[in-house]
């Protein structure tokens, strides 16, 4: 397996680093599939005979999986490399189509959620944190902006999974066969186009930069630290916890109605003066699929401006005024009520684009892929968690006989509830205390890193005598603490 191998991975000179966002989307395109899951749960629940609350199951665990796999993945994948890490999430998402099919043509519900939600969360782990480094070192000059593009494919690809999955339905039928089908063809396209991220994907050499680009020396301004943290000192600093618990609220607040979103829109109306037909449910899956794939570039990019705290200050004190309209308003207004989960998506993917980039800012970039792999173990519990309160909430209020907007009331208190929680939580974050920092980097590298370069591609790599010299002063002893006793 040479060709996964990180070695091989390593850019030549000349190569244009704005060919590695386009490897990301492809890889953030395919796995942002399960963003589209709503279109499936209507189908299944009448063709297996089960309830919104299981429905809900295979995307629930598959986005548990995807929390766990790139929290213990993380480490492996920065030193495997990114093409390593790629590949691994190609076999496994497209595998948890495969499974998910079989499953649906023997109507076997258990096998759906093991291919989907088991086999297939280790594919949206591992290709959701597989690029988000790489791109940090390709762009340290934007780490937002690098981030929001690659990760806004993830948003975005429910815009095309949605209406693609709904004419496939209509072409195949939405019975166990038709459903079957649609994952096998899911299966099969979405590994040919995540194969071209694989080709495409580049590291720098060690010691490149963007040429007359120098690092911004404003941490008390903005949180931004020239220093290094690594992944194991990192969970140990109150910065990490208060940043999981912004980012579990911020994503339980919006994954809730993403998950949920064409019946929830038709719940919504029902009995109304404008009730939502199923077409016009599926468009609202695409509108919030286009506001959170546009959030998470164009917030993430206001951040490079603003700053991570300030921009996170907007999702969740915003995100917290937006559902107490929704509750306001209830059914008065299909136009508000689309506006304003649009607004509130936007929010939710600008959460996810901006966190790398926060993580960068306050622990730097020696170790944020893994960093940020277990800070998605937010990701994870939200996942369930989002999805189980919507769901369980709307189904017993249905039981008692309840529609319209009355089967979301309680559980849209509960969201803006749990933004003003997050908004609280951010408003905490403070520099992390300089003794969880990495010793500083021997002569050497600086003097490598601080020689001009090609901003599009590397042109002055490291020497054999600069990288020998940098490991050898740079690297931790293996059974040293990690924290120096003088900083302790």
């Amino acid at each position: 397996m040479g060709f996964l191998d990180r070695s091989r991975t390593i850019a030549g000179t000349g190569w244009n680093r704005w060919l590695i966002p386009p490897a990301a989307l492809a890889i953030h395109f395919s796995i942002g599939q399960a963003y589209a899951w709503s279109v499936f749960k209507i189908p299944l629940e009448d063709s297996l005979d089960i309830s919104g609350t299981a429905s809900a199951l295979p995307f629930q665990i598959g986005i548990l999986v995807l929390g766990l796999s790139a929290a213990f993945g993380g480490t492996l994948v920065e030193k495997k490399g990114p093409r390593w890490a790629m590949f691994v999430a190609l076999v496994a998402f497209s595998s948890g189509f495969l499974i998910a099919a079989l499953g649906v043509a023997t109507r076997n519900y258990w096998l759906v959620v093991l291919g989907y939600g088991g086999v297939g969360g280790v594919g949206l782990g591992i290709g959701y944190i597989a690029p988000v480094s790489t791109l940090m070192k390709w762009f340290p000059d934007r780490p937002g902006m690098a981030t929001g593009t690659a990760i806004m494919g993830f948003g975005g690809g429910a815009l095309i999974a949605s209406p693609w999955s709904t004419e496939m339905l209509r072409a195949f039928g939405s019975d166990t066969s038709g459903i079957a089908q649609a994952f096998l063809v899911h299966g099969l396209a979405y590994a040919v186009f995540m194969s071209l991220g694989v080709v495409l994907i580049r590291v720098p050499p060690e010691g490149w930069r963007p040429a007359g680009w120098t690092p911004r020396d404003d941490a008390g301004k903005k949180l931004v630290t020239t220093a290094n943290v690594s992944a194991r000192n990192a969970v140990r600093t109150p910065q990490f916890w208060l940043l999981w618990v912004v980012l579990c609220m911020n994503v339980t607040a919006g994954i809730g109605i993403l998950e949920k979103a064409a019946p929830m829109i038709q719940d919504f109306f029902h009995g109304s003066d404008s009730p939502v037909s199923a077409t016009a449910a599926t468009g609202f899956v695409a509108l919030l699929s286009l506001a959170n794939m546009a959030g998470r570039f164009v917030w993430s990019s206001v951040s490079d401006l603003v700053g991570r705290k300030n921009v996170y200050r907007l999702y969740l004190g915003a995100g917290a005024l937006l559902y107490l309209t929704i509750m306001l308003e209830k059914d008065s207004s299909t136009a508000l009520f689309v506006a304003s989960t649009m607004v509130i998506l936007s929010f939710y993917g600008g959460g996810f684009a901006t966190a790398p980039a926060y993580l960068k800012d306050l622990f730097g970039t020696y170790q944020v892929g893994a960093i940020h792999g277990r800070l998605l173990t937010a990701w994870s519990v939200a996942g369930v968690a989002g999805p189980l309160i919507v769901d369980s909430i709307a189904d017993s209020a249905h039981e008692s006989g309840r529609t319209g907007p009355g089967l979301y009331t309680i559980s849209f208190s509960l969201m803006m509830g749990l933004l003003v929680i997050g908004f609280i939580a951010n408003e905490l974050v403070r520099p992390v205390n300089p003794k969880f920092h990495e010793p500083e980097p021997a002569t050497p590298v600086k003097a490598a890193a601080e020689r001009p370069a090609d901003p599009d591609g590397p042109e002055q790599p490291v020497t054999p005598e600069e990288a020998a010299s940098s490991k050898k002063s740079a690297a931790p002893d293996a059974h040293s603490d990690p924290i120096p006793a003088e900083r302790r």
